[in-house]
């Protein structure tokens, strides 16, 4: 059973179309089941051509607003649309009544034995539902407070599934996405887009998030993906950015003006303070998960850093600065003959270092000819724009990306595991892991172009969120995944044996999704771990439709398959290979990760 709560101004007008026919004749029956008095004495009375007169009933829902003492509200009636679901029984006249009852005293506008409560009748005209109509004014003149009232109908609905025996389902959570509006989708509609804006700005927010390294990354990306951006200043610290709306070009109102959105408009872990959670902090380095990268995974992501730091600054100080508050760690080069002269730079990531345990570094030179320090700064001496012209962002070589693509296999495979294993021993650890890996999926849809894996994506977005808008706490799993992200978006497009490479990475993600489907469940959160169950069936679906064969049967234990292993199975290589291949390209720890529990290997019966 659900509530959707609205707003209106003109309750005679509601009521007329309560009891009218419906836009497609689908009203029938329509009458009162309760309100603040007898149903009977409070029903509309039939005029001689059979008409209805609401003159009455609207008169005595308007009378405490006409007394209210004091300012009310800008809209003051109150409209709930309270439906059973589809497989539920038919529910009588007096059970709807007390779901009624039970709505108008959890929200607090009349509670049970309160006779100064709200005005309010309850409309039911089809089978399934009713209509809640109030005014939002108490009969002691005072207004009544609504703050959350839809939460308090999300509960009095779970009560009346607990009384009923209907079906159970998710609490209001503030895990779910804002809905496109009504306006919205018809305007979507008329103008033949193929969605909301709304819908298509959270996931280019979402891809932009995930991709980025830093706040600045962020709006930059957006930008490069069409979206306008609007920050937000402090009205306190003028200089200081306190949130964002975004909006489409097309999407404009009738003066021409765009249409903005704010981060919390599009989801309750879009709002800037949250995004620079993922972003910051003296122990999170942006670049974390780079030390298990191979070689040329590594020259890649460095020669990408120095290119966009290069395309920011405008002088060698502004410029190692630059790379320094990236992650990357800089070593300058001395002149022998000027001391104090710097004739070159070499960088290096955190915790990549060669076979003797030394950081391994990389001369400008070594990273791509015009990154070299001499040719920057002739770069620079001719403008800023130059300078981004010459070292703007590098493109991936087809073996850098194939290595790429084969460390995110391994390090999604590492974060199954360490769920299935937060699952048996401590599920709230793996909460993190769970909202880290929504930016992996958003990342390799943008990358394989799949529309699949994009509306798989975000169908998990549900998933990765904790209840009530809170944020996990930080963990290793959790951080290698954001890096993981962050390395496919800067790998871009697949082709090639990266194709390969991104359908064993698909597959992995399907296992992943499963994995916090169980994760979920064991944390008792029933619509998340819907979500993620929906959207590994959408991801394993189009792996199926890939192979042009359905899932095969696991004949080394003699049963089924298992869904994640069916969907790992060898789409289009088989998963081992491709992690063996991996692992002989560089160092990797995930064998040093702690596995899930095994069951015992089954005796097999003596001959």
């Amino acid at each position: 059973m659900i509530g959707k709560v609205l707003r209106g101004t003109n309750a005679r007008r509601l009521l007329y179309y309560l009891f009218g026919p419906g836009k497609a004749n689908e009203h029938t029956d329509p009458h009162l089941v309760a309100g603040f008095g007898d149903p009977a004495e409070l029903e509309p009375e039939r005029r001689a051509g059979g008409g209805r007169d609401f003159r009455r009933l609207a008169g005595l829902l308007a009378q405490p607003l006409a007394a209210l003492d004091g300012p009310g509200y800008a809209k003051p009636v109150w409209h709930c649309a309270v439906r059973a679901a589809p497989e539920d029984r038919m529910l009588s006249d007096a059970e709807w009544a007390q779901v009624a009852a039970m709505v108008m005293d959890r929200t607090g506008l009349a509670r049970q034995r309160d006779e100064l409560g709200v005005r309010w009748v309850a409309v039911r005209h089809a089978a399934d539902h009713i209509h809640l109509v109030a005014t939002l004014a108490r009969q002691d003149r005072t207004r009544p407070g609504v703050w959350n009232d839809f939460f308090r109908v999300r509960e009095a609905c779970q009560d009346a599934e607990r009384r009923f025996g209907l079906r159970f389902t998710a609490p209001a959570d503030r895990t779910a996405a804002r809905r496109p509006t009504r306006a919205e989708t018809e305007q979507a509609s008329r103008r033949g887009w193929s969605e909301a804006p709304r819908v298509r700005l959270r996931r280019e927010v979402c891809t932009a998030a995930a991709g980025a390294r830093s706040e600045q990354e962020f709006f930059t990306r957006l930008a490069e993906a069409g979206v306008l951006v609007r920050p937000r200043f402090s009205t306190v610290r003028p200089s200081e950015v306190t949130g964002y709306a975004v909006g489409l070009p097309e999407h404009t109102s009738r003066t021409g003006q765009a249409i903005w959105y704010g981060g919390g408009k599009l989801a309750v872990d879009l709002t800037l303070p949250k995004l620079r959670a993922r972003w910051a902090g003296p122990d999170r380095d942006l670049l974390a998960g780079a030390a298990t990268l191979p070689g040329p995974a590594v020259r890649a992501v460095l020669r990408n850093a120095v290119a966009q730091a290069a395309g920011r600054a405008s002088n060698e100080t502004e410029f190692f600065a630059g790379l320094r508050a990236s992650g990357v760690l800089v070593r300058e080069r001395f002149s022998e003959i000027n001391p104090g002269q710097v004739t070159g730079y070499a960088v290096t990531l955190p915790g990549c270092c060669g076979p003797d345990g030394a950081l391994r570094w990389y001369g400008g030179g070594r990273l791509a000819d015009s990154l070299t320090l001499p040719r920057l700064r002739a770069a620079w001496n001719q403008g800023h724009g130059a300078a981004a012209e010459h070292s703007g962002a590098y493109g991936f070589t087809e073996a850098e990306r194939t290595e790429i693509y084969r460390h995110a296999t391994r390090r999604t495979a590492a974060a199954t595991e360490h769920l299935r294993w937060c699952t048996v021993h401590d599920p709230g650890r793996g909460s993190d892991a769970a909202w880290a890996a929504a930016d992996t999926m958003h990342t390799a849809a943008r990358a394989t172009g799949n529309p699949t894996l994009r509306c798989a994506a975000e169908r998990y977005d549900r998933a990765a969120r904790t209840p009530y808008g809170r944020v996990p706490k930080r963990t290793h799993d959790g951080e290698w995944l954001r890096a993981t992200a962050r390395f496919i978006a800067m790998a871009g497009r697949t082709s090639g044996d990266a194709t390969v490479l991104a359908g064993a990475l698909v597959a992995n993600l399907v296992a992943l999704a499963d994995a916090v489907a169980g994760l979920r469940e064991a944390q008792a959160h029933a619509a998340q771990a819907a979500a993620a169950r929906k959207a590994a069936e959408q991801m394993r679906a189009a792996l199926d439709r890939a192979r042009g064969a359905a899932p095969i049967p696991d004949l080394a234990h003699g049963r089924a398959a298992t869904p994640a292993g069916s969907a790992q199975a060898d789409f289009p290589m088989p998963i081992a290979e491709v992690v063996r291949a991996g692992a002989a390209q560089g160092p990797d720890d995930l064998q040093s990760r702690t596995r899930a529990p095994q069951p015992p290997a089954r005796a097999r019966p003596r001959r």
